[in-house]
Order: C-alpha cells, then sequence, then structure tokens
C-alpha cells in the first residue's frame, strides 16, 4: 500500500521595484519597467511589483495601449508574472487600476482602487482573489492599506500574498516634526498589522520621486516581521517565501478570524 506522498508548500520568489520616477526625457517609465522585469528574472522572480502611478507621467491610457503592450511582451519574454498600476480607461471611465500580467504576456485580471485619497477617479467597487501557479493572490492599492476590511475580504476569498502598489504620501499637519521618520514608522507598523491581522503576506511597493510629502519605502511582510525592505533610494528587493508558514500560523493562533 503506497504512503500517501507529503505536500511540498510552495515557496515563490517576490520581488519589489522601488523604481525612480521620470527621470529621464521620456514621458513613461517603460524602459525602466522593462529593465527591471528582466532584473527580477534573473533573481528567479516569480512576480514583480511595481508602485502605483508607474507608467506615464500625464496620460491615462487605455488597456491596448501600446506602452503596455510592450510591458506584457517583456513578460512573456522573461516568463514573469508583473503587476503595474496607473491611471487606466475601462468603457469609457477612469479608474485607478492594477494590472495583473501573467508569464505569458497575457492581462489576466485587474483591480480598481476602492479607497480613493486626492485621486479624480471612479472608485471601485470590488475585491478580487487571483489564483496564479505560485499562490493565490489579491491587490490593494495606495490608501486602501488604511481599511482592514479591503484586506480581510480577500482573505476569506484565499488570498496568501496581497500586493499594495503605491504613491504613499503624508499630510504635514499630521506631524508637527520628524515628518518623513514618524510617516515611514506608520506605513511600516500599517504593513505589518495588515499582515498579523490576516496571517498572510503582504507586499508593499512605492517610488522614490523628489516630492515633498512621499515616503519611498517597500516591503516584504510576513505575518510576524518585515522580511525585507528598501528606503530612500532605487533598487529591487527579491526574497523567497513559505506559504506553508500560513497554516503554521493559522494552527498557532486557531481563534483567529480575519475582521468582518
Amino acid at each position: 500500500m503506497k504512503t500517501a506522498e507529503k505536500k511540498i508548500p510552495k515557496k515563490p520568489v517576490i520581488a519589489v521595484a522601488q523604481i525612480r520616477y521620470f527621470d529621464t526625457a521620456e514621458s513613461h517609465n517603460v524602459a525602466k519597467i522593462k529593465h527591471f522585469i528582466t532584473a527580477a528574472a534573473k533573481s528567479g522572480a516569480d512576480i514583480i511589483c511595481f508602485p502605483e502611478s508607474c507608467v506615464h507621467k500625464y496620460d491615462i491610457l487605455k488597456l491596448d495601449n501600446d506602452l503596455v503592450r510592450e510591458i506584457c511582451l517583456s513578460c512573456k519574454e522573461n516568463n514573469i508574472w508583473a503587476i503595474v498600476t496607473d491611471t487606466f480607461e475601462s468603457n469609457g471611465v477612469s479608474y485607478k487600476m492594477s494590472l495583473l500580467i501573467n508569464r505569458k504576456g497575457v492581462i489576466k485580471g485587474n483591480y480598481k482602487k476602492i479607497n480613493l485619497y486626492d485621486d479624480y477617479t471612479k472608485k471601485g467597487k470590488k475585491t478580487f482573489v487571483f489564483k496564479t501557479d505560485f499562490a493565490k493572490i489579491g491587490i490593494a492599492i495606495c490608501w486602501d492599506l488604511a481599511f482592514p476590511e479591503v484586506f480581510s475580504k480577500m482573505k476569506k476569498a484565499g488570498a496568501e500574498i496581497i500586493f499594495c502598489p503605491s504613491y504613499w504620501c503624508y499630510e504635514y499637519t499630521a506631524h508637527h516634526k520628524d515628518h518623513k521618520k514618524r510617516e515611514k514608522k506608520l506605513l511600516k507598523s500599517l504593513v505589518l498589522s495588515r499582515a498579523f491581522e490576516n496571517l498572510c503576506f503582504v507586499v508593499l511597493a512605492n517610488p522614490v520621486l523628489h516630492k515633498p510629502g512621499l515616503v519611498p519605502y517597500s516591503a516584504i511582510s510576513c505575518p510576524h516581521y518585515i522580511m525585507k525592505e528598501i528606503s530612500d533610494k532605487e533598487g529591487l528587493i527579491v526574497k523567497r517565501i513559505n506559504l506553508g508558514e500560513i497554516k503554521k500560523f493559522e494552527e498557532l493562533y486557531p481563534n483567529k478570524k480575519p475582521i468582518k
């Protein structure tokens, strides 16, 4: 009689690109996005997440735009998933939207930002969990990070990793001193809190830009600690995670349930 084989937990490799925005004469970041896609693939990453508003400096793009096609082709050439976020037009309406692109260069889904913050776009209404070849993933965008229920809905739907492309800025009136330092601590605590509340992995991606109030901090977090982070500079962080740890945490905290 054959014994059942022990199921080996998936250990996907996650990449986050904290890129510097619009530091060339181009009005878009596509060349840089493609560069980081290639770099992430060479590092063995299964997916790379870019920050919010990462594609074009001015334009609202359609999903079949040539720039989007270039990014999709790069994913196909490098056999990697990617999340890119900007203001996209869908059915004549503008949304702050994340596109999930698969290894074949096909847009497999999108998420429209629900909790807007000075965004002149229409708000989204639904959260989604996408089944990939390495994990079940969810996507939130920037200010969504401050709303636990967004993450809870995705956890309940089976999300193992939740990505949060961001363009995180702070209000100067919120801090009377040490503005950037304090906001970075707040941002870090939000990432870790969402991971612990839901016993999942949370991935944050922010840009680097010479803009007052912007916090260039990105991180990959498990429920108990920040696994990898980058701050105040352009760069790529890559981390292998063990999805089997989710079950371990759920057994460790058996009465812990996602927030309703």
